[in-house]
């Protein structure tokens, strides 16, 4: 059998397969199953801080103490704010007393520095690393890029200042300069880059006249974006990369390791086939390396980056052209 491990935020990990984040990293019992199914790591389910956000205002408009005025408000802020946080750090401690692979909290913030004092909470609670999950959409047509991309390295300024586990960004391509603004990130002091986030998305129903939420789990054909841009980004980075968004198979997780991935992380087929179909993808990852004799991960990752492919132009290569797409 082929050596799978890898090394991902200073960690030796057993296989290049991580647990995203998702509501199946949300059951400690699931945390356990992952471990027994071949994963290198487990990144737990995000806490968000718009929801507590929204979770205190909803306890403050319904308190009857809310009229004794902003000392009750305050009260009753902390302790919603404090209970809701309590049992994802709880999580975080039977994690560690439980399994032996590394777990990676996570935070979905759309504040930059709001969240320093939750950072340091989960560094105690005992994470081994943190994912923060950060995008702000440029909807406010009074900001240009650059009033938008101060955030991001303030946010990881004061990362690097309050905690000292290793931390990863995960966030979108939606940038102008994309390949620029992440190599400076890379340089900010993340540990890695996680590419890419999905996000949210409104639909519309047209009997009924009203939005909806759109399909919230990934396809396959959202691969080659990622696929993409992980080939022109390895090599360039001064931080590990995290691929995901479209990884259903170990065929999947293969192409984005010869594409430069240092690891890869997928959530939406094991809600599809279950954790244990993870099983299933490394011994399809095994069973090619053994075919193409590759002895270890390093021998074949980023073997058809940008800059080890005869022909880098592909990955520029945006309109379609039959000869590029082997059809008529």
């Amino acid at each position: 059998m082929s050596n799978i491990a890898v090394k991902y935020m200073g960690f030796d990990l057993s296989t290049p397969l991580i647990l995203g984040s998702c509501g199946l990293s949300n059951k400690l019992d699931n945390l356990k199953l992952a471990e027994d199914n071949h994963f290198g790591a487990i990144v737990l389910k995000s806490i968000f801080e718009e929801e507590i956000h929204y979770q205190i205002h909803k306890a403050i408009s319904e308190s009857e103490d809310s009229a004794y005025g902003q000392y009750a408000q305050d009260y009753i802020s902390h302790y919603r704010e404090m209970e809701s946080f309590e049992k994802y750090l709880n999580l975080i401690r039977q994690a560690n007393e439980s399994i032996t692979i590394p777990v990676i909290a996570s935070v979905n913030c759309f504040s930059s520095s709001g969240w320093m004092k939750y950072a340091k909470m989960i560094e105690q609670a005992g994470a081994k690393a943190l994912e923060v999950n950060f995008f702000l959409l440029p909807t406010d047509f009074n900001k240009n890029a650059d009033n938008y991309r101060k955030e991001y390295f303030k946010l990881l300024d004061e990362l690097k200042k309050n905690i000292s586990i290793p931390f990863a960004l995960k966030t979108s391509s939606y940038f102008t300069d994309f390949a620029n603004f992440m190599q400076q990130l890379s340089y900010s002091g993340p540990s890695a880059l996680v590419l890419f986030n999905r996000f949210y998305a409104p639909d519309i129903n047209i009997d009924k006249l009203e939005f909806k939420a759109a399909r919230h789990l990934s396809d396959e054909n959202e691969l080659y974006n990622t696929l993409r841009w992980i080939g022109l980004l390895s090599g360039n980075l001064r931080c590990d990369i995290a691929a995901t968004t479209g990884v259903h198979n170990g065929a999947g997780l293969i192409k984005l390791l010869l594409a430069g991935a240092d690891v890869v992380q997928a959530a939406s087929i094991f809600y599809k086939k279950g954790i244990p179909y993870a099983k299933e993808m490394m011994a399809e990852l095994n069973s090619w390396m053994n075919k193409k004799e590759f002895k270890t991960i390093n021998d074949f990752k980023g073997r058809l980056s940008y800059h080890n492919i005869d022909n880098p132009t592909i990955y520029f290569r945006t309109q379609f052209m039959k000869y590029m797409a082997g059809i008529e």
